[in-house]
């Protein structure tokens, strides 16, 4: 055959080879009938195999076939092996990746199989099913990949025999201890895990400079304290630790308590996530108590593979965005791939109806388990969550599709009492074989209750669940959790299409309330596995990186390059490498330092001979998590508030203020800090907590302040970006006690800085009755949040210094008092200047100022009007819209310490109703906080919109929560909403020219968005 190296062998083989090959052997040609065209090429593959006979390229043809393109020995394998091992059933897919184009879609053989205990078993099981099926062997595999719900489920499941306790080592100096770990968790989970926290000395600051070096007997101490405890699992976590590059306090820790303790696993936070302390601290906090569990469960997935079945090629597990990790990456990080399941389910979809569905759709994931949701866009990509990320009530800074889980799947177990019927949330899981009544166990699951009203069903014996009757309550109860997440995760209240998947599809009703139309595409039962099967190789870098001498496009080549080669590293072919996503942050208050994250993708090179047989260390059998009490954990269930007729608690002319009550402000005050302010979330939880633990906060109205009063004013100044990593510790009463002592006198009331942001909860916090004790007032300085400190009303209607003395405090033992200066604006500019050395954030205590100019200056009611608007988010419309769309472009800079930037959004259906409300792209200019927006049209033409003092908040349309200017990314589908600013600053020309557009040198002129009206009081109201 021309172009084809061939060499003679014995006359046997021919023979053995039935005849067919001899003609091939001696150079004649060769006409086949038509045949399987798999079928022949493996048999061609394994007589090479056998006989090592070509070393070329065989083309076999036939009028009727296509062209088989075989390679010799080495391997042209184009087969992959997606696996989803579920908590109920374990699919596989084989998957010819030349034929994905197909109407097949190259899909050559499936199958389903229970879970069982042991994974190597059901994972044995399928992929020889797959092999028998299909007439192939091991050796024409290019790659295995797996997907699990395992550890996602071990977590929502609350499973005590798959969750282990762990202790946290936080190297965070005087800062964090406001906040301790595992706070903000849902308490059951909390007992459950967090058993241990130190505050130890550690943590850099945004520069770069150390909080405090690490003390080594400090951390020996504590590593044979928690040694002592019989915590295997130890997190530790230093504040800014993803920046720290050079000091590495984190591995210089681990390996201290490695010394002292050298059984311990430890998770050092940087691995896990990026910055935000204690997302970053929950994420890796959930990773250590897995890790046992993980690593039985990834090697039961490697022996099931290279064991009985003698696979050769790689193993992968899918990770949270779609991509694949090695196996032993995966045993280490296991909550990488918490999120595979669904993940796999969106991206198996998406593959399954690329060419039959164009509009926006929900998939609808069914396990034996759980049921997973998420929003599948008209590009055939799921849906981005939103910076930050929750899971069974933990929030993590993950980056992946918005899917929300709940426990419902054909394992489901179902009871009944005198309070009625209940689904789940436990599942017999992998055991529904066994326990479920059909197969003739004694526990009532879903399946069992959808069997029963199905003639048509041929799962287990019917016989066996004729008389289970209350089929009208579980039908209702089904519907109810099935609409329930569907309604969650639309973004508009039309009906929307769903695409429904998974193994447990048998217990969906056949219509659904919120559902246009219910789609199940063929295969739709393994779209977990061909999910897995077509999984991609990534490189991610994230670094903080110096741009001096350089432009950013230069800075961002060198490190898109960097992520390329990772990719390629980690398995890809480097010509189908591309870079999918690009941000660059510039670190605020510091000089030419820029945090940049890059992430590449490429198709699996499968030409490569890379080894990932790295070795995962065994687990001995006392540690197996199966053998343990797998009694979940009973969760703690608050009263239902109805919120419709829910009163804030008004006494006299006192609000005393409720968790629920903070919960709304503290979600109105991050959209009025108008994508400034920082985020309150760690004041809130803070402050949730004092409440807890019995403090009282009191609101007052201005009206009721008397005019010789003495107004107490904080606040911070500095850094978002370092707000969120380096969390309070006790600077904002430390300053408050340094200039009350100095003054030797107390304030009698409290007011915030401004209500925008993280400012807006300090009020409530030193005024609480285990701080400073004294009632706070509704409103604030500025209505809103300005990057500057002189930025608030009194400045425009008084001159001079009008709060002195100031006191400025790090937390660090450093605090700075200002007694004299000729103008606010000039405290301002000395206080900035010493910003950046105490670290970026501070803490400010303002002097006290007398009740009759408070009350004439105030911005009145703004607590009440953060009340109403988080009241209002996901309910009635509390703004006026001024734009939907998608974030297509985000750019910032660092002026004079300020981030300034623009944020460009298109306009498009983010509610996937098919209708685009508005038309071209607005741009909003920010400076810290956003200054104004306009809109680009399609003719080039710029119409400004709204501008400061007016407020523009950026809403992430998912959820409805405010989007920081921090926050901004490509791909977030957000609402623009514009309110009427004060007329505290808007009735007067020297109002404008302070908060105005030309108070950031924006040459517009300001036009008021709309008629102003006075928040009502909810003192007012409610009293």
């Amino acid at each position: 055959m021309p172009g084809s190296t061939v060499q003679r062998c014995p006359p046997a083989v021919a023979l053995d080879a039935l005849g067919v090959l001899s003609h091939l052997v001696f150079g004649c040609s060769l006409s086949f009938p038509a045949a399987p065209r798999l079928l022949i090429s493996a048999f061609i593959r394994r007589i090479g195999r056998q006989h090592r006979v070509y070393t070329g390229t065989l083309k076999l043809t036939h009028p009727s076939a296509r062209t088989i393109d075989t390679m010799t020995t080495a391997a042209h394998r184009n087969l992959r092996i997606g696996v989803d091992v579920g908590g109920t059933n374990t699919d596989g897919v084989l998957l010819d990746s030349e034929r994905t184009s197909e109407l097949d879609r190259g899909i050559v053989a499936w199958h389903k199989t229970p879970t069982t205990a042991n994974p190597n078993e059901g994972i044995e099981n399928v992929i020889s099913t797959l092999f028998e099926k299909a007439q192939i062997d091991a050796s024409s595999v290019a790659s295995v990949t797996i997907g699990t719900t395992h550890f996602i489920n071990a977590v929502l499941e609350k499973d005590r025999s798959r969750l282990a306790p762990i202790a946290v080592l936080r190297l965070c100096g005087p800062f964090t201890h406001d906040v301790e770990p595992g706070l903000d968790w849902p308490e059951d989970l909390r007992r459950l895990i967090c058993r241990y926290c130190a505050f130890l000395k550690g943590g850099i600051e945004v520069d770069g400079h150390l909080i405090s070096q690490l003390d080594e007997e400090e951390i020996a101490r504590e590593a044979l304290a928690i040694k002592s405890m019989g915590i295997k699992a130890i997190v530790i976590n230093s504040v800014f630790s993803p920046a720290d590059v050079e000091e590495q306090q984190e591995e210089k820790a681990r390996d201290i308590v490695l010394r002292h303790y050298p059984e311990a696993d430890i998770v050092i936070s940087k691995e896990v996530a990026n910055l935000g302390f204690l997302e970053r601290e929950n994420a890796a906090m959930l990773n250590a108590s897995i890790l046992t569990f993980a690593r039985k469960t990834i090697n039961a997935f490697r022996h099931a593979t290279t064991g009985r079945l003698k696979l050769t090629c790689p193993i992968f597990l899918t990770q949270n965005d779609g991509t694949i990790l090695p196996a032993h990456n995966a045993a280490r990080l296991p909550i990488r791939t918490f999120a595979s399941g669904p993940t796999n389910s969106m991206c198996g979809a998406r593959f399954l109806a690329q060419s039959d569905y164009k509009e926006a759709l929900l998939v609808v994931d069914i396990g034996g388990t759980s049921t997973d949701v998420g929003m599948l866009l008209p590009s055939g990509f799921p849906r981005q969550a939103a910076a930050v990320t929750e899971l069974a009530g933990i929030r993590m800074n993950f980056s992946f599709p918005d899917v929300k889980s709940i426990a419902l799947g054909g394992g489901s177990v179902v009871r009944k009492s005198d309070e009625g019927l209940t689904i789940g949330p436990d599942s017999v899981g992998y055991q529904i074989q066994e326990k479920a009544l059909v197969f003739g166990g004694d526990i009532p699951t879903t399946t069992d209750y959808a069997v029963a009203q199905s003639e048509d069903s041929h799962i287990g014996d019917r016989a066996r669940v004729k008389d289970i009757g209350d089929f009208d309550e579980f039908n209702a109860a089904i519907k109810q959790k099935l609409e329930g997440i569907i309604d969650r995760m639309k973004t508009s209240a039309d009906d929307i299409s769903v695409l429904l998947v998974g193994g447990g599809a048998a217990i969906t009703p056949d219509k659904l309330n919120g559902a246009s139309h219910v789609i199940k595409p063929e295969y739709a039962g393994v779209a977990n596995a061909i999910g897995a099967a077509i999984a991609r190789v990534s490189g991610i870098v994230d670094t903080v990186v110096s741009t001096t001498g350089k432009t950013m496009a230069a800075v961002m080549a060198e490190t898109s390059q960097v992520a390329v080669e990772r990719a390629v590293s980690n398995g890809a072919k480097k010509d189908t490498v591309t870079v999918v996503e690009q941000d660059a942050f510039p670190l605020p208050y510091i000089a030419n330092k820029s945090r940049i994250i890059v992430k590449a993708v490429g198709d699996y090179d499968f030409t490569a001979n890379s080894s990932y047989d790295t070795e995962i260390p065994e687990e001995d059998e006392d540690d197996a998590p199966y053998s343990k009490d797998p009694t979940p954990v009973t969760p703690s269930v608050s009263p239902p508030i109805d919120l419709d007729t829910y009163k804030p608690k008004v006494v006299g002319r006192e609000w005393f203020i409720s968790e629920l009550d903070l919960e709304w402000i503290s979600c109105g005050c991050y959209i009025l800090g108008t994508g400034g302010g920082g985020t309150p979330y760690p004041h809130f939880i803070r402050l949730r907590d004092m409440l807890r633990k019995g403090a009282v906060v009191r609101v007052i109205d201005p009206s009721d302040l008397s005019d010789s009063a003495a107004v107490a004013c904080g606040g911070y100044m500095g850094s978002p970006t370092v707000s969120m990593e380096k969390l309070s510790g006790g600077e904002m009463m430390e300053a408050q006690t340094a200039l009350y002592d100095y003054l030797k006198t107390k304030p009698d009331a409290v007011l915030s800085l401004e209500i925008g942001g993280g400012n807006g909860l300090q009020g409530l916090i030193l005024g609480a009755s285990t701080n400073m004790d004294i009632p706070v007032l509704d409103g604030d300085w500025m209505g809103r949040a300005y990057p500057t400190a002189h930025q608030i009303t009194p400045v425009i209607y008084e001159s001079g210094a009008l709060f002195l003395p100031t006191v400025m405090a790090d937390g660090n033992g450093n605090q700075l008092l200002f007694l004299r200066a000729t103008s606010e604006e000039m405290i301002e500019r000395a206080l900035r200047a010493a910003l950046s050395e105490m670290g970026a954030h501070v803490a400010l205590a303002r002097g006290p100022y007398p009740g009759a100019k408070t009350k004439r200056y105030i911005v009145e009611n703004t607590m009440s009007l953060a009340w109403r608007i988080g009241r209002a988010v996901g309910g009635a419309e509390s703004a006026k819209v001024l734009f939907k769309g998608k974030i297509v472009g985000v750019e910032r800079r660092l002026v004079k310490g300020h981030s300034y930037g623009e944020v460009v959004i298109e306009a498009m259906d983010v509610n996937g109703t098919g209708h685009v409300k508005h038309q071209g792209k607005m741009k909003i200019p920010f400076k810290n906080e956003n200054i104004y927006c306009f809109v680009e049209n399609e003719d080039g033409k710029e119409e400004v919109i709204a501008a400061v003092p007016d407020l523009i908040c950026v809403i992430d349309a998912q959820n409805g929560e405010a989007l920081g200017t921090p926050e901004y990314r490509y791909g977030l589908f957000v609402l623009v909403i514009g309110i009427t600013g004060s007329p505290r600053w808007t009735s007067t020309p020297a109002g404008i020219a302070l908060g105005g557009p030309r108070a950031f040198d924006m040459d517009i002129d300001y036009k008021p968005l709309g008629v102003f009206a006075k928040p009502r009081s909810v003192i007012e109201e409610f009293a």
